[in-house]
């Protein structure tokens, strides 16, 4: 009896993880803004990075935002759209001041970012990003290119940080886990069941 409880429980336990995975499953990913080594103003060779890399991804509920910048040079604030577009500083909706900063994305939406520091904004060290509700229902793309300009990223954009200030807290859901880790783990969790 207690062998059949266990395959029982080891199956279902599976069952679940594949019927997850089949339906997009419930991973969460945490995403390097920009795909620099910091935030920062943009370089004159590609002044429209951030608005570039925010069309490359589609974010979801429960993913993240990590922004990596020296903490004595420069910071993050969420502001709204009015500020966004006209660059002001005064009364974000919230301030990121440590160098690595981990924004979660917790509600369908736009979201606007742009530096703390005055005069980065109108350098374009700006960030606005479309979260699908739940059913996904996606919004309209946020800073699209002017026509005839490339959307992509240069090839050679940098990745993986230099990490400046104290690192994300163990269990802010600032990692990501793969589906092929994630069924490797029930795999091996539904073999040792087993034994």
């Amino acid at each position: 009896m207690a062998d059949r409880l266990r395959y029982s429980w080891a199956f279902q336990l599976l069952v679940v993880m594949l019927v997850s995975q089949a339906h997009g499953g419930c991973w969460c990913y945490q995403y390097k803004v920009g795909d620099l080594n910091s935030w920062g103003v943009p370089p004159a060779s590609n002044p429209r990075v951030y608005a570039l890399w925010s069309q490359k991804y589609h974010f979801r509920l429960g993913d993240s935002l990590l922004f990596l910048y020296p903490p004595s040079q420069d910071s993050v604030i969420q502001v709204t759209e009015r500020a966004y577009n006209s660059c002001s500083l005064t009364d974000p909706i919230k301030k990121m001041s440590d160098g690595n900063s981990v924004f979660n994305l917790t509600a369908p939406g736009v979201y606007y970012f742009t530096s703390g520091v005055p005069g980065h904004c109108q350098k374009l060290q700006k960030l606005a990003i479309a979260v699908p509700s739940a059913n996904g229902t996606f919004f309209p793309p946020v800073d699209a290119p002017p026509p005839g300009t490339s959307s992509a990223l240069p090839a050679n954009s940098p990745s993986y940080p230099i990490v400046f200030g104290p690192s994300p807290p163990q269990g802010s859901g600032a990692v990501s886990v793969g589906a092929s880790t994630a069924v490797g783990s029930v795999v091996g969790l539904v073999l040792l069941c087993l034994s």
